[in-house]
């Protein structure tokens, strides 16, 4: 459903079509705003010719975009704005825009829409994309829908609406061209002029028998250089990358990015071709998953709207916000119960800092690498132990290193060996907490089900912060107060 004939733009590209559409709308406003002001004659009709002229020029720029291009100009401008310019874009084109816009916005753009506008939009749509479509439109849209599909293709969204995210069978494309390996290439080759356009993202034949089940892949290019007298079933591939509809998306995701694939088959459990997976939506996919990664770390519920409103955007940054309330009143405790100490020798209160700081940068390394490495498939919870092990041989190293030297900075800042050497002892000793917290919680959160990405920073800076106060101030009270 993509215009391949509209070229790919930079961001540069892109920010210069937001800028030209936002001084249209501006101008817009402009013109609007001076015709009612004046007054003369045949004063509503002006106002019109002029908001239709405004409008017209608006709606031949947004004639000329790709869908993908249009869906960043809307995502950057206001919700009335936003608005304004999504009347304005043709109806067969909504389709594809809803496809291209995050969930945040496209949420807006469906309730500016009536159940009509969404059912003609959905109508645009291929039977894969209507199903990523279809969790974010009204249920008496989907039914309407639903009811004026053909038998086949209803089957088809039945099938990929049963699918979670994360499965292969989400993302699969229904699309497939096949052929039988007892013709020659001649006969593929005429077969194939019979199409107005083939699917996109087409790099292979699917070589099938009479039931339907896989048998190998022809590939564009040796249809191409081959000898068209040759039959299929000399010239296929039979050993090639095969998916199910239930495995797991994100290993799919690195299949495609091993074996550097376009396309995949999708067969079920009988070997039967029951679709493809295209490198498009895979590539979708990791960018959606590696953005929701980026969104929960950093304390969001969802993605959000740039433009939302006040109490949507408390809503969606509010859960972390209580996490991080209750872990600072915990640090701030813990710096309560040591408040003698600080009292008695106030070098602590500068230096305790530093502690807790490099012990959380610290944790959040060990963290990020094994949640990367949960993500690849590179370790498994067994391997625990011996993670465990090397994270502690290079927190000692570390610990060793960075605290001795902020142990020697310590003592000639403050003329206390002793300070020094309890610097270099709590340095030391948190790195040691960051590491083992490091390793555990993203273990733990995998047992349990849970995604180790999620929260992550979060617990090991509160692990690191009060532990690294306790741990320093502990030991400052015990061998210096």
């Amino acid at each position: 459903m993509v215009d391949t004939l509209t070229p790919k733009k930079e961001l540069e590209d892109l920010q210069e079509d937001l800028h030209e559409v936002q001084e249209l709308l501006r101008r817009q406003h402009l013109v609007d705003n001076l015709t009612h002001r004046q007054d003369q004659p045949r004063q509503e009709l002006v106002e019109s010719l002029s908001h239709k002229q405004s409008e017209a020029v608006l709606r031949a720029k947004l004639d000329r975009m790709h869908p993908a291009d249009i869906a960043y100009v809307l995502e950057a401008l206001p919700r009335e704005e936003r608005i304004t310019v999504w009347d304005l874009v043709k109806a067969e084109r909504d389709g594809e825009i809803l496809l291209e816009v995050s969930d945040a916005v496209r949420e807006t753009l469906i309730d500016s829409m009536d159940n009509h506008e969404l059912v003609a939009a959905a109508e645009q749509l291929d039977t894969d994309e209507l199903a990523d479509l279809a969790p974010d439109l009204p249920e008496e849209v989907i039914q309407d829908v639903f009811q004026a599909l053909p038998v086949e293709e209803r089957e088809q969204l039945r099938a990929a609406m049963s699918y979670p995210d994360d499965a292969v069978g989400a993302l699969m494309d229904f699309e497939v061209v096949t052929v039988r390996d007892d013709v020659n290439l001649e006969t593929v080759t005429r077969y194939l002029r019979r199409f107005d356009e083939l699917p996109d993202h087409t790099d292979q034949i699917f070589v099938v028998d009479r039931d339907e089940n896989l048998k190998g892949v022809l590939p564009l290019a040796r249809l191409i250089v081959g000898d068209l007298d040759k039959n299929i079933a000399e010239v296929m591939i039979t050993d090639t990358v095969t998916l199910y509809p239930d495995d797991n998306a994100r290993e799919a995701s690195q299949a495609f990015e091993r074996y550097d694939l376009v396309s995949a088959a999708v067969v079920d459990e009988a070997g039967k071709l029951v679709g493809r997976v295209t490198v498009d939506r895979v590539v979708d996919y990791i960018r959606s998953k590696s953005e929701s990664e980026l969104l929960t770390a950093r304390g969001l519920r969802e993605e959000e709207d740039i433009f939302a409103s006040v109490w949507a955007s408390v809503r969606n940054r509010w859960a972390w916000l209580a996490v991080n309330l209750v872990t600072a009143f915990i640090a701030s405790r813990v710096i309560g119960s040591f408040e003698n100490s600080i009292e008695k020798l106030v070098a602590l209160a500068a230096l305790m800092p530093i502690v807790a700081g490099v012990g959380g940068n610290a944790g959040n390394q060990t963290i990020t690498m094994i949640v990367r490495a949960f993500a690849l498939g590179q370790i498994q919870i067994e391997q625990a132990k011996q993670l465990y092990k090397k994270e502690l041989a290079v927190a000692l190293a570390n610990g060793v290193i960075w605290g001795s030297i902020l142990g020697l900075l310590a003592w000639w800042l403050y003329s206390s060996f002793a300070l020094g050497m309890v610097m270099t002892l709590a340095m030391t000793l948190n790195l040691l907490l960051a590491s083992t917290m490091g390793v555990l919680i993203p273990i733990a959160m995998v047992r349990f089900g849970r995604d180790p990405a999620v929260g992550s920073s979060v617990m090991i800076t509160a692990c690191t912060d009060s532990g690294g106060f306790f741990i320093f101030l502990g030991l400052a009270t015990l061998f210096l107060i």
